[in-house]
Formats: structure tokens, C-alpha cells, sequence
């Protein structure tokens, strides 16, 4: 007799469990039904519905175009698929800075619509007033800091962020502000792996890296990014698990060469 196993949700108290008791936390990005729903079957822990969305799954040069209602979409379909994962979302570009009540109502239709666990945020002591109000309302936060990809047009660049002191100190700074607001965890994305491992010991909740070496309590990466999917962005900090983009464009001419040699589909593929 098989005994269907209830699967146990992981919440933000499991992932500050896991920092405590020094295991890592593993997080992957996911948009759609699909692969949010391989992505939780394999056993994920965290499932972030990224505004990197607006370059994967829309083809746009940087994050900044997508939208919330775009992003309450893709949050959508990944709950949907998420029966064990937590579902974090990213409060797109324009939905929450300067104006907290305007990131109040963006984290609420994000909580009430698409049914997704938090919502992540980029920024530190610039956003803690959003930060604050958001969590007063009981919506989990994450924090983000390093590079910070909405703020591409201020930085110039997607290098590696804080190597200078002075930002490094300000990114120490954040941290503990992050921890103070009551931010659950933080993303920190390329910056030195020594940094990196200075504020995961110094703060008690998770931090979970992206290019910030092995220190860190949890790793993020981009699912196209990871699987190959993409062609042509290997950073240094992506170890690629497989080759997706060959496999499935193999695949394909495959199929495009069985329909034009009148070999597809066959008498057993018939009625």
C-alpha cells in the first residue's frame, strides 16, 4: 500500500533553521507552471520568481521594463507548481522606491494575487521606510544588495560591486540595517567571496549569494542560466549543469526533418 507522504512547506522559519544549524539553503529562479513544477519536484527550497524574467522569459535588455502585473503573472503560474518551495517575488522596478505606500499595495497584490510566500526588494537604507511598511503588513521580506540590476543605469556596468571600502562598508551597514528592519534573508550578488562571508557571519539571518563565492548560508542562480538554455552568458560565477539550448535545438531540427522526409508521423502515430 503506498502512503501518500504529505510534503512539508518550507517557510522562512525553516530557512533561518538552516542557517542555524549550517545548512545551506538552495534557491533557483522559476516563471511558468512547467518548470516551477521540475524545479520543486527535485526538491528546491526556495523558488524566486526573478524580475530576470523581463530577460529570459521577454527578451529585454535589463529587468526594468517588466511589470507588476507581468510579474503577478509569472508568480501565478510558479504557485501553482509549488508544492513544497518557498515563493519569493521580486517587487519589480518602479513598484516600490520612494514611495512606501505605493510598495505596500505592490507587495499586497502580489501576496493576495498570485498567492506566492514574500517578496524580495533591491536596496538598503534608501528603502527601509518601503521595507518597514511592507513588513508591517506581515509580508515576509528579502533583501538585495551588491549589484543591484534595477540600478544598472546608475552603476554602468554589471562588475562586481563593493570592492571600494567605502561601498563595502555601506553594503556592512545595510545588512544589519536589512536584519534590523526584519528582512527574513538577502541576496547578495557579485561581490568579493571575503565580503561576502564577513556579513553572513555577522548578521543572524540567511544570506544567500550570487557570485559571492562559498560562503554564503544558500546559493541563488538563474534557471535559463543554469541549464544552458542560454546561449552565451557563462559569468565567472555559473557552474552550467547542462547543455538545454543543443539538446532541445537538436531536438527540434529532428522533428522539422522527420515531418519533411514524410517520416513523421508514422502509421503507429495515426487512427
Amino acid at each position: 500500500m503506498s502512503v501518500n507522504k504529505e510534503v512539508k512547506r518550507i517557510t522562512t522559519h525553516t530557512v533561518q533553521e538552516m542557517k542555524n544549524r549550517g545548512e545551506k539553503i538552495a534557491m533557483l529562479t522559476a516563471y511558468d507552471y512547467s518548470m516551477a513544477t521540475i524545479v520543486d519536484d527535485a526538491g528546491m527550497d526556495i523558488i524566486l520568481v526573478g524580475d530576470s524574467a523581463s530577460n529570459v522569459m521577454a527578451g529585454h535588455e535589463t529587468t526594468l521594463p517588466i511589470t507588476l502585473d507581468q510579474m503577478i503573472y509569472h508568480a501565478s503560474s510558479v504557485v501553482r507548481a509549488a508544492k513544497r518551495a518557498l515563493v519569493i517575488v521580486d517587487l519589480p522596478f518602479g513598484s516600490y522606491q520612494g514611495n512606501s505606500k505605493e510598495a505596500l499595495n505592490s507587495a499586497i497584490r502580489i501576496m493576495k494575487e498570485s498567492g506566492a510566500h514574500g517578496v524580495k526588494m533591491e536596496g538598503g537604507v534608501e528603502i527601509a521606510e518601503s521595507v518597514s511598511r511592507i513588513l508591517t503588513a506581515g509580508i515576509p521580506v528579502m533583501g538585495h544588495l551588491g549589484l543591484t540590476p534595477q540600478s544598472i543605469y546608475k552603476f554602468g556596468t554589471y562588475t562586481v560591486r563593493a570592492k571600494q571600502e567605502a561601498e563595502a562598508q555601506k553594503l556592512r551597514e545595510d545588512t544589519l540595517a536589512l536584519q534590523e528592519l526584519g528582512c527574513f534573508a538577502i541576496v547578495v550578488e557579485k561581490i568579493p567571496a571575503m565580503l561576502a562571508k564577513e556579513v553572513t557571519e555577522s548578521v543572524q539571518i540567511p544570506i544567500i549569494g550570487i557570485g559571492a563565492g562559498r560562503h554564503c548560508d544558500g546559493q541563488v542562480l538563474v534557471i535559463h542560466d543554469m541549464l544552458g538554455i542560454n546561449k552565451g552568458f557563462k559569468p565567472r560565477f555559473l557552474r552550467q549543469y547542462a547543455n538545454l539550448y543543443d539538446q532541445m535545438n537538436g531536438a527540434i531540427k529532428n522533428y522539422i526533418g522527420d515531418i519533411k522526409s514524410k517520416d513523421f508521423p508514422n502509421e503507429q502515430e495515426q487512427y
